[in-house]
């Protein structure tokens, strides 16, 4: 039996609605009533990773603000988001509000041409391949038009590095890889997402149980040591999977009670141009073999002269 194995997306939750009001929260939105009859809402999270809020009032009374749809954008662990003032003074404010919220920061730009490094340290030799869409090969959804999911194969255990600079926002380390088993899909993997300055999103999925050695909130260059490999099949390499994703839409009402063979992704994905030792700017093509590596311009792009400075670059 050919082997081959279809990664479950670690966003594949988030393409429905996260209701904060009705499970156990990353994120909380409070509010506390001022003597002046103001309201300060505030947010409090369990991670430093951006998160994009939506957050809808009803039934507002004696305010300026309007009901309506207010999208926010939130960082770190805690923060203000706005105060409600009074119209008239001497009444309180009558208010009623839902939210739901999504890890990323919505529509962030970014620059298509940006040059990654391969996942693995320099020299080593990997395999490419592109993963197919589970939610279309399992559950009858339609493949996003811009899917773009790569797996690494490697000949053995092997180190898995960052790409690019970033700060890790959500490490899951808990499944134990099973060799003795032929797998088709596999849905427990454990992952490593990392949040990069221009608001794009590093998933790295197939790490080797208790391998992974950053931490969230941890800031990782290129090169960074993040875990090593595994396989999940008898007859399969070891091997990691790799995306870049934005969160391009924070439009919940258009998943809220949909099924996995209806539900839209509200992320889109980037098509990253990576550097090799054959090759300084290239999309991968799939089954081709390629020679991790890497130069000291690649660095200087994202690391400051004092970062520069620690990592002996010049």
């Amino acid at each position: 039996m050919k082997y081959r194995i279809i990664f479950k997306l670690a966003f594949l939750s988030a393409l429905i609605s996260l209701k904060s009001i009705a499970q156990e929260s990353t994120l909380k939105i409070s509010y506390k009533v001022n003597d002046n009859r103001s309201v300060d809402f505030t947010y409090n999270k369990t991670d430093l990773g951006t998160f994009t809020v939506v957050l809808n009032f009803s039934n507002l009374s004696n305010t300026l603000t309007s009901s309506g749809e207010q999208t926010l954008n939130v960082k770190g662990y805690s923060g203000n988001l706005f105060t409600l003032t009074p119209s008239n003074k001497d009444q309180g404010i009558g208010f009623s509000y839902n939210y739901s919220y999504i890890r990323g920061k919505l529509k962030p730009k970014y620059d298509t041409d940006f040059i990654y490094l391969l996942p693995f340290k320099g020299g080593t030799h990997v395999q490419a391949f592109e993963s197919n869409f589970v939610n279309a090969m399992y559950f009858g959804n339609t493949t996003p038009d811009d899917w773009k999911f790569y797996r690494f194969n490697t000949n053995h255990e092997d180190t898995v590095t960052a790409v690019r600079k970033g700060m890790v926002v959500s490490v899951k380390d808990i499944y134990e890889s099973n060799e003795k088993v032929d797998l088709a899909y596999k849905s427990t993997l454990n992952e490593v997402v990392i949040e990069h300055a221009d608001g794009t999103l590093a998933t790295y999925q197939g790490f080797k149980k208790g391998s992974i050695v950053v931490r969230e909130g941890q800031i990782v260059y290129p090169g960074t040591l993040l875990g090593i490999d595994s396989k999940y099949s008898v007859n399969g390499q070891y091997n990691i999977a790799l995306c870049i994703t934005y969160l391009k839409s924070a439009d919940f009402e258009s998943n809220r009670n949909k099924t996995l063979q209806t539900t839209k992704s509200l992320y889109g994905f980037v098509t990253p141009k990576f550097y090799t030792n054959e090759n300084a700017n290239l999309v991968l093509v799939p089954q081709q073999y390629y020679t991790a590596g890497s130069t000291p311009e690649i660095l200087k792009k994202e690391l400051t002269k004092k970062e520069l400075k620690i990592a002996n670059v010049k």
